[in-house]
């Protein structure tokens, strides 16, 4: 009941995050950056209000340096995630990049929530 209780804490950090990187990734999509640079540019801001909104409401942990160094660690994994399920979507299915990038998002944040659990030691 514990995870599944931090699991919807986590959907809601995590969609605010989510909302970031989106609309980050617009933004930049729009400034006429690649959509490799504008995926992964989205997603280290994203990161940052993630770890700071997760540490504190999901884990209970102070957020620090070094505790935001470790998330990044394990978020590079879901960066790698993120970027190349948006890449499939752009360059293999055909799909519009913010689809693609909904996609990517979606993906990584199972994929980030099972990192968390082993970085907040839980």
């Amino acid at each position: 009941m514990r995870d599944f209780v931090r699991l919807l804490q986590y959907a809601v950090t995590g969609g605010i995050a989510a909302v970031v990187d989106s609309g980050g990734f617009a933004l930049l999509v729009n400034a006429k950056l690649s959509i490799v640079v504008a995926s992964s540019l989205s997603f280290c801001i994203a990161a940052l209000v993630n770890y700071s909104l997760t540490s504190q409401f999901v884990f209970n942990h102070k957020a620090t340096l070094r505790g935001f160094a470790t998330f990044m660690g394990a978020a590079l994994i879901g960066l790698t995630v993120n970027v190349g399920v948006t890449l499939v979507g752009v360059f293999v299915l055909g799909l519009p990049p913010f689809a693609a990038k909904l996609m990517g998002i979606a993906i990584s944040f199972i994929v980030n929530f099972f990192n968390l659990r082993i970085v907040f030691n839980t």
